[in-house]
């Protein structure tokens, strides 16, 4: 049954977990960082010392930094959040950026010296700043989530409550608790909800990120995932869906400049859990109060399974968002719980355990294969096929299963994250 706090719950992670984001959230996160500490000590500094979490090097290792005219890496980020300014704008912080953007970013380059190391932190997600600018001291702590400023310091004052009253800063204190969701309790929000207060975001995320779909498959970005798969709309509603996903991405990772809604502190996995649903509900010509409650239904579903595996890890996030994406398609044919209970275990079974070795072009086929999972998880229990306890780490109970996920990412991948740092810190790039 629902009561009045799980309901206040579900609304409150819907709108703290819907935030507009230009780019690769990694990169995008040291740039506000920035953004903070250019802020914080009045001017430009002259030297700059970064301590990354190693999840984060490898998210912002490959993965194009917008606004900056095709720059990558982590000293981009830096700098372009330096030169942006404005932190106000959170995740959207480069759309401050200008046109002159990628020489006055390469003039301060040259000029302000840089010192990247990778922290030794618990946290998989672990940023930290320092600056210098004539004789002022300061430094700028993210943890725990992309826009989770815990610390700013200036000349060894605090002044993190000047920030937090501006706005700029989200407190742990205050956020929704996510132990609270349960597959039972979602498809009954999604079914029977006063939709009001949460519209507004559901149709930002639509909006968003139909919007960067259709421009991957209009532009060539990456290597055009979608477009492949679409073969110009001669293609089944699986297919669509898919190429949709996968050209969000094909987008994004590739320095489009178009803002997406993110999810689980992931764009990629704001679109997976998003676009196939829409694609759904639009080709079968479903209202948009069922779009809606659809996509309410994946995006729960996706941060229930994200919760238990961790903000980033080895195991790639985007396979949570296309079990969600498959159990709204199921929602929106008018499956309920037990038939959205099989999806989901249908499809972690399928592809638990892909890597996530960081952001780059690669992350649009992973998203088609994690809605072709998604889709599939579905499409079984439509036709009452099914995985079932002791099939691998599957075991009796939708939310037993959910919980071996999180123990697989979370712990059992613990050692394959730390190898697929230190190989892509190791590679030579051709």
């Amino acid at each position: 049954m629902l009561t009045k706090e799980i309901i206040k719950t579900y609304e409150d992670i819907l709108i703290e977990e819907l935030q507009p984001a230009m780019g690769c959230t990694e990169p995008i996160a040291i740039a506000y960082g920035s953004a903070i500490l250019g802020d914080a000590l009045g001017e430009f500094p002259t030297e700059i010392t970064v301590g990354l979490s190693g999840n984060i090097i490898k998210n912002v290792k490959s993965v194009i930094v917008p606004s900056t005219g095709g720059m990558h890496g982590i000293e981009s980020a830096v700098s372009a959040g330096i030169i942006a300014g404005h932190p106000e704008k959170k995740l959207e912080v480069l759309s401050s950026l200008g046109d002159d953007a990628k020489e006055k970013i390469t003039a301060f380059l040259s000029e302000c010296k840089i010192k990247v190391s990778e922290l030794s932190s618990p946290c998989t997600f672990d940023l930290y700043l320092e600056g210098r600018a004539d004789g002022k001291f300061a430094s700028v702590r993210i943890s725990e989530r992309h826009t989770n400023v815990i610390s700013v310091i200036v000349n060894g004052k605090s002044v993190t409550d000047k920030y937090m009253e501006s706005g700029v800063i989200f407190s742990n204190r205050n956020k929704a608790d996510k132990t609270l969701l349960n597959v039972e309790r979602i498809v009954e929000f999604a079914s029977e909800c006063d939709i009001s207060r949460i519209k507004p975001h559901i149709q930002r995320q639509i909006e968003m990120n139909m919007a960067i779909a259709e421009e991957g498959l209009k532009n060539p970005y990456g290597a055009s995932i979608g477009q492949l798969l679409y073969k110009n709309g001669e293609v089944d509603i699986s297919t669509k869906a898919k190429a949709y996903a996968s050209s969000g991405s094909d987008a994004r990772m590739s320095g489009c400049e178009l803002p997406v809604c993110i999810i689980s502190g992931s764009g990629n996995q704001g679109i997976t859990a998003c676009v196939p649903v829409v694609v759904y509900a639009k080709e079968l010509l479903y209202s948009e109060e069922e779009m809606i409650r659809a996509v309410i239904l994946s995006d729960l579903i996706t941060v229930h399974l994200k919760t238990g595996i961790g903000c980033l890890s080895a195991y790639c996030g985007a396979i949570s968002a296309g079990c969600g994406s498959g159990a709204g398609i199921c929602f929106l044919k008018g499956g309920r719980y037990y038939e959205i209970a099989h999806t989901i275990v249908n499809s972690v079974a399928i592809l638990s355990g892909t890597i996530c070795d960081g952001a780059k072009p690669s992350c649009a086929a992973k998203i088609a294969m994690a809605v072709e999972a998604g889709i599939m998880g579905y499409e079984m229990a439509a036709t009452k096929r099914q995985f079932i306890g002791g099939d691998g780490i599957v075991v009796k109970g939708v939310e037993n299963t959910i919980k071996n996920v999180g123990i697989l990412a979370s712990e059992g991948m613990k050692e394959t994250d730390r190898k697929i740092i230190d190989l892509m810190l190791n590679v030579k790039d051709k």
